[in-house]
């Protein structure tokens, strides 16, 4: 194996959530529905804000790489839903389908031999490469996956 395909491996274990991190297929394993819309106590969110809050960043991250013309959401409000907003169970569906389906094209564009990780992304800042974007979504990502499995400790709501 080349250096190249070593570092690919690495970052799709590390987007993947293996190794030293809890999956994000794990820490929403039977999640129970009737709590998609709690809020823990002393937290000003529920597990569905969180979860749109991870997806909404690794989309954001996504399309940053790939479109020349995304403008991302405003910081900090646009990252996560409105504090009011509650979910059913068909948006919960869909905020982690839509989820898996970013992480899926984040995995492919690093599988992807002809993706330059290293080069500065075209219309990026300050010399942003894929490969820091890579790592900030697995960053952010095992960050708030982590927060999300507290969160159902604190809810009492894990499987037996």
């Amino acid at each position: 194996m080349t250096s190249d395909q070593i570092l690919r491996a690495h970052l799709i274990t590390l987007l993947q959530g293996k190794g030293a991190h809890l999956t994000f297929e794990d820490a929403l394993a039977n999640f129970p529905m009737e709590h998609i819309n709690t809020r823990p106590l002393n937290v000003s969110y529920t597990p569905w804000h969180l979860v749109e809050h991870l997806n909404i960043a690794q989309w954001d991250i996504l399309e940053y790489i790939r479109n020349p013309k995304h403008v991302s959401p405003q910081w900090p409000v646009g990252y996560w839903p409105s504090p009011d907003a509650l979910a059913d169970a068909g948006t919960w569906k869909n905020t982690v389908q839509a989820f898996r389906d970013d992480l899926h094209a984040l995995i492919e564009l690093v599988k992807n031999p002809a993706t330059d990780l290293y080069a500065p992304i075209p219309h990026g800042y300050d010399g942003h490469t894929i490969l820091r974007e890579i790592l900030l979504v697995a960053d952010h990502n095992a960050y708030h996956i982590g927060e999300f499995a507290i969160l159902r400790q604190v809810m009492n709501n894990w499987a037996s």
